[in-house]
């Protein structure tokens, strides 16, 4: 890999992690103005499938899915796309964005317990020792002596987004045998979009209109405004970035930029949201972070799918 090569795929990686940065601090304007998790999370994917349906239609034509790999776009359009963005924006009901995003991050840490549990192999002691760093930086998060109440309800709802994530790391996104990773993302959006339309119908996820504004960096902000900056900066354009940041660089560096979501999250949050994690709270999303970085150290140098990469 030339050092230009390298530049160019770290600049596309940290676009990419800045950019999702921003869903929290959008999605909380949205829930704070009244408008429901299940349509505010339907909007978000919906308007990501419209937009990235120009892209579906091409890679159709040049990649038509088999089997497998229209299984493999059900599997990841549920649990990947969908479920972790309600599960996450279900979390924003309950925690501040910062600490949402720290729960999420929790995936490699619950990859580290699935692979233990299937493979019958215990972990290395780096591995071991990063997992214990990662739970006692989220004892810190929840702060449960502290002045700020932390529900168990939204730390089982940031949990389940971590677990949604999981389901992203273990699915293969491209390579022979799988669809491209464009194209898995795409039409991912597209199942994402019609299983939350269904969850909505059926009433799992209710749809509830908030106020016509919110409040955004202490402006009012008309919704389709909102909506339209959830959609593009946040979802569309991170996902697009993310792949191409993704195939330029090796899939550990990768990872490691990733991490960098937590930290634009957590500012974007206080300029946008105003919500600033106590000093507890910021001691622990250090932990957390820090846990993830040894389990990444300690992590084999096998090649990986390029799909094994963080993502919100």
């Amino acid at each position: 890999m030339t050092r230009d090569h390298l530049v160019r795929g770290l600049a596309w990686a940290l676009v990419s992690a800045a950019a999702y940065g921003f869903s929290g601090p959008l999605g909380a304007a949205f829930l704070e103005a009244g408008w429901s998790p299940g349509l505010t999370t339907l909007m978000r994917i919906a308007g990501s499938a419209i937009v990235l349906l120009p892209v579906l239609v091409v890679l159709l034509r040049r990649h038509p899915l088999d089997g497998p790999g229209a299984r493999k776009v059900l599997l990841y359009g549920v649990a990947a796309v969908a479920g972790v963005q309600l599960c996450f924006f279900q979390a924003l009901q309950y925690l501040s964005v910062g600490v949402a995003l720290l729960l999420e991050f929790l995936a490699p840490v619950l990859l580290v317990g699935w692979t233990w549990l299937r493979t019958r192999r215990t972990p290395a002691a780096i591995t071991l020792v990063g997992c214990v760093v990662s739970l006692a930086g989220l004892v810190l998060v929840v702060d449960p002596f502290g002045p700020q109440r932390v529900e168990l309800v939204g730390i089982a709802w940031g949990v389940a987004s971590a677990v949604g994530v999981c389901v992203y790391f273990l699915l293969p996104g491209g390579g022979g045998d799988g669809p491209p990773p464009l194209l898995l993302i795409s039409a991912s959006m597209v199942v994402g979009a019609v299983a939350l339309t269904v969850t909505g119908l059926l009433g799992i996820t209710p749809w509830e209109v908030g106020e016509p504004t919110a409040v955004l960096a202490g402006a009012q902000v008309a919704w389709p405004v909102l909506l339209a900056m959830l959609v593009v900066l946040a979802t569309a354009l991170p996902y697009v970035t993310g792949i191409v940041g993704i195939r330029m660089l090796d899939t550990r560096v990768a990872s490691f930029v990733g991490l960098s979501e937590v930290m634009f999250g957590v500012l974007a949050a206080w300029l946008l949201v105003a919500q600033v994690p106590s000093l507890v709270q910021f001691l622990g999303g250090a932990l957390i972070l820090a846990g993830i970085v040894l389990i990444r150290r300690a992590e084999k140098r096998a090649p990986v799918a390029p799909s094994e990469l963080a993502t919100e």
